[in-house]
């Protein structure tokens, strides 16, 4: 390593954000990155420590020692090329992804670890600014048409690695642009859209064709694409929202945080929302259900609308500050964690609007509205086995003001109706798509990863499900592949 000391010798920084009652101004990028040099020394942290359990914890197993060595060693674009070999897209996952990786790092038993995510945002962000990062078409066709549908993460992450092997891919996303989750799911403070854009752009010189607004399974048939294509890769979300059945459940103005959250991204954008459909948070007394990424997300939006108040509610316990003896390193640590929403919240509203351990027993309303929810606290328990029941306290009951209600509880499964019905694929026990080792589904030659296969998770594993599954359908077709995927 460059640096075998620069453990003991430099502390932990990261970037910072804009001040909070700045940034809820406007929709625009939070993040202020710090300079290169900065980088350079927190790459330097890497410790040489011989496992890097920050590559097994990493579901695409990026190398992470090796490009903080060479970041060190200012060899900027080896570096990146290195973590290219693994991760298609970089600035995504070094924009939203919670860093696994880091909560592997050995130098995180007693101190902090290394910031694995911020220096590989920082390298791909150096990799636009140089020019470097090229499209990469193949040097002979193979005469293969693979249909891939569904352009999020996983989606895109698949049809980068066919394409560049010489297949022909197509790309069919339902929405108006391509993206998926990225798009209309992950609020542009987050995640501005020129990131997937300049991505679309380079895959379209590799080839891959991109056709939005084509619904699969009503747009164009499942037999048609059967007849059209020798392989079809099914890689869409896990879109079927958890539910809340209690009573007055049919106001107005209650609805799931993915019908909320894609109108927000669209107006940002300039796309017109249809004035008899359009929800939006200015003015209102707001209530998220749900405390996880999506609640956030719900939060820092509900507050750029100009909402009056966001109060959000969780029915689980509240989360250890530190690591408990069941989370021991270096697994992934289920801790209270204040995103930035969180924070502009707090300083919009000068209180924490986390509410934990709250369950929802019924909404009220006037004239067809929603005006308030009737809630109850709880009280978790865990048995001998570790198991975990609730329980509500007698007396608890109270009731919050609402205007707004988003439901944010997370996703069921892929929906069933249409497509996935029509091609008669088998789901599992959670009502995902079944797949092989392979990904192959039920049907020969249809293939399935991300969401859609494994249910809802994070973007990290939603391109390294593609790159795996990319690397099965080439060998499907071609007897032997060149393709590396994840570990």
């Amino acid at each position: 390593m460059g640096k075998l000391t620069g453990f003991k010798e430099y502390n932990r920084k990261e970037g910072t954000y804009q001040p909070e009652l700045d940034r809820i101004k406007n929709f625009d990028d939070i993040y202020v990155p710090l300079e290169d040099e900065e980088i350079k020394v927190q790459a330097s942290r890497c410790m040489d420590c011989g496992v890097p359990f920050c590559n097994f914890n990493c579901p695409l197993g990026n190398l992470i020692p090796d490009y903080n060595d060479l970041v060190y060693s200012d060899k900027w674009d080896k570096a990146l090329e290195i973590l290219h070999t693994t991760n298609n897209f970089p600035e995504f996952t070094g924009k939203i992804c919670p860093a696994l990786c880091e909560a592997g790092c050995v130098l995180g038993i007693n101190s902090e670890p290394i910031t694995c995510k911020q220096v590989e945002l920082a390298l791909i962000e150096k990799g636009w600014e140089k020019g470097i990062v090229k499209p990469q078409p193949p040097a002979v066709f193979t005469g293969k048409k693979i249909a891939i549908v569904g352009s999020g993460p996983s989606g895109l992450a698949t049809a980068q690695q066919l394409a560049r092997v010489g297949h022909t891919v197509t790309v069919f996303e339902r929405a108006d642009a391509i993206g998926g989750c990225l798009r209309y799911g992950i609020p542009d403070y987050k995640l501005p859209k020129y990131y997937i854009d300049r991505r679309v752009e380079q895959m379209e010189e590799e080839g891959v064709i991109f056709k939005t607004n084509t619904n699969v399974g009503v747009d164009i048939s499942v037999e048609e694409l059967k007849s059209k294509f020798d392989i079809i890769c099914l890689t869409g979300g896990s879109t079927t929202p958890r539910d809340l059945h209690v009573s007055g459940r049919e106001l107005d103005g209650i609805h799931f945080a993915m019908d909320f959250l894609p109108q927000a991204n669209k107006r940002n954008a300039g796309i017109k929302v249809n004035d008899t459909s359009s929800i939006t948070a200015k003015g209102k007394k707001v209530i998220v259900i749900g405390g996880g990424d999506t609640g956030s997300d719900c939060v820092g939006t509900s507050i750029r609308q100009g909402a009056l108040d966001v109060t959000q509610l969780e029915l689980l316990d509240t989360p250890p500050s530190s690591r408990s003896e069941n989370q021991p390193w270096p697994v992934y640590p289920m801790i209270l964690r204040t995103s930035s929403s969180h924070k502009e919240a707090m300083a919009k509203f000068g209180k924490d609007i986390r509410n934990y351990s709250i369950a929802t027993k019924s909404f009220e309303g006037k004239d067809g509205k929603v005006t308030k929810i009737n809630c109850v606290k709880l009280e978790w328990s865990t048995d001998e086995n570790g198991r975990k029941s609730m329980k509500e306290i007698e007396g608890s009951d109270f009731q919050l003001e609402a205007d707004l209600v988003l439901f944010a509880m997370g996703f069921l499964h892929p929906e069933h109706k249409g497509m996935l019905d029509d091609l008669g694929v088998i789901y599992d026990q959670r009502g995902n798509v079944s797949s092989d080792k392979n990904y192959m589904t039920n049907i020969e030659g249809i293939f399935t990863s991300g969401d859609m296969r494994r249910g809802q998770s994070l973007v990290v594993h939603a391109i390294a499900e593609g790159r795996k599954l990319a690397k099965c359908v080439d060998e499907y077709l071609m007897g032997t592949t060149f393709l590396r995927s994840s570990l």
